[in-house]
Formats: structure tokens, C-alpha cells, sequence
């Protein structure tokens, strides 16, 4: 069984992560500022990857302003991308988004893009998983949207998922030996952004309204039909919008 650190481990993804990986017998970490671990300054990475297989990153920067989010990501995977090589990490893996290559007006995916050339250019075996957007996260999708009380959004195509099937995507890549290369997960369906967002906003009783507005950018990208989609060959999970909502009621 591997021993292996989860940067970010304390976090949607990641605590769901280490509950997989642990059922399955492995010695999984949780790396993050609360556990002394800080990849911005590098403090605590060389110390807690000693002795460590493989890490997984599955942090996020807490502010998505185009140079914090740059800083943070670049910074912080060459802090991890240093003590890794340094203490023999054998397999290094992230987690990224679908499409963020295509996104190149988007401050945030382009951070993910320099984020996924240094892993890629580390020298260290890796794998790279792309997921597309998060049932989780439709709210915090509408909030950047939202002028007054209106939610402007496009209506390009999404194939959104729940985030306990990417913890589960993840874990398994994670468990096992490196890709070195990328592979794309998403659930099964494809909606438009703005449908996805109405949908959420009225299961959640939030009353703002939703406009279709092709001009709307999404997080400073002005979106074709499909830009969010993943590509053919795309690791497919069953869980449905409806049937993630149903289970929250």
C-alpha cells in the first residue's frame, strides 16, 4: 500500500479523497496551512513528503483575482514540484478542468494551464485529472455572474458532475501508477450553463432570476457552444442534476 499526501486534503475534494484511499488500505495525508503545510512558502512540504509515494493536489487558491490565482498555483507547484523531487516522490497528480486550455481570457484557467506545464515539464512521472464544473459549485457559479438580481449567464453546453464522483476519479488515479498524460472526467448529461444554474437557483429557493445572455462571460471567457465539454474517450459518471438535488432535499 502507498503512502501518499493530499495538498488541499481538508477540502471538498480532498477529505473525500482520503476516505477512499484509506478504505483501501493506503496511508493518505492531509496537507494544508491547519496541519502546518503551506505551498506558497514551501513550509512543512519537505517534512511531510518524506517517505511519501506519490502527492496529489487538489488545492484551490482562495482568491481567483487574475494575478492572486496565477501567484498561487505557479508558486505553489514549484514549491511542491521541488520537495517532491527532492524527497523521491515517485508519482505526482492534480487535478485540473476540462477545457481550461480553451479558456485563454480567463485568468483562472490560464493559472491552470501554467499550473499543469510545470508538472508536466517537472520531470516527475504524473497524472493530470481534467473534470468538468461541480454540482457543488453552481451557487458560486451564479454569484460572479449576478448583476442586481438578475444571474447573466450563456447557454454553452456543460457536463457537470458531483464532486463525490470526482473525489472517486481521483482516488483511483491516484492509487494508481502514473498516466503521464491527462485524462477527463464528467458526468452524464449535457445541459446549458444557464439551465444548470436556473435549475440549482430555484431547487435552492434562491430567487434571483437567470437571463440567457450569449455575451455573458464566464469567469472572464466568452464561451462557445462547446468550450466546457470534454473531448470523446472521457470517463463518464452516472449521477444525474435531478438525482443530486433529490438527495439534498
Amino acid at each position: 500500500m502507498s503512502r501518499i499526501v493530499v495538498i488541499g486534503g481538508t477540502g471538498l475534494i480532498g477529505s473525500q479523497v482520503i476516505e477512499r484511499l484509506t478504505a483501501h488500505g493506503h496511508t493518505a495525508i492531509a496537507a494544508s496551512p491547519r496541519s502546518g503545510v503551506d505551498t506558497l512558502t514551501g513550509a512543512g512540504l519537505a517534512e511531510v513528503l518524506t517517505g511519501a509515494d506519490t502527492v496529489l493536489d487538489v488545492s484551490n487558491s482562495p482568491s481567483f483575482a487574475d494575478d492572486d490565482v496565477m501567484h498561487f498555483f505557479t508558486t505553489a507547484t514549484r514549491n511542491i514540484v521541488e520537495a517532491a523531487r527532492a524527497a523521491g516522490v515517485g508519482h505526482y497528480v492534480a487535478l485540473s478542468v476540462v477545457g481550461a486550455e480553451r479558456m485563454p481570457d480567463s485568468g483562472y484557467q490560464r493559472a491552470k494551464v501554467a499550473q499543469e506545464a510545470l508538472i508536466t515539464g517537472s520531470g516527475l512521472p504524473y497524472s493530470i485529472v481534467h473534470a468538468t464544473q461541480f454540482f457543488e459549485f453552481v451557487r458560486s457559479i451564479a454569484d460572479t455572474a449576478t448583476v442586481g438580481d438578475e444571474v447573466r449567464l450563456p447557454s454553452a453546453l456543460i457536463q457537470p458532475l458531483a464532486a463525490e464522483d470526482v473525489a472517486t476519479a481521483v482516488a483511483r488515479v491516484t492509487a494508481g501508477a502514473p498516466l503521464n498524460g491527462t485524462i477527463e472526467i464528467a458526468g452524464p448529461e449535457e445541459l446549458g450553463l444557464d439551465e444548470l444554474v436556473r435549475r440549482g437557483l430555484v431547487a435552492a429557493g434562491d430567487p434571483r432570476t437567470v437571463v440567457s445572455d450569449p455575451e455573458a462571460p464566464y469567469f472572464g471567457q466568452r464561451l462557445g457552444e462547446r468550450m466546457l465539454l470534454p473531448g470523446e474517450g472521457a470517463t463518464l459518471f452516472e449521477t444525474t442534476f435531478a438525482e443530486w438535488l433529490a438527495a439534498r432535499k
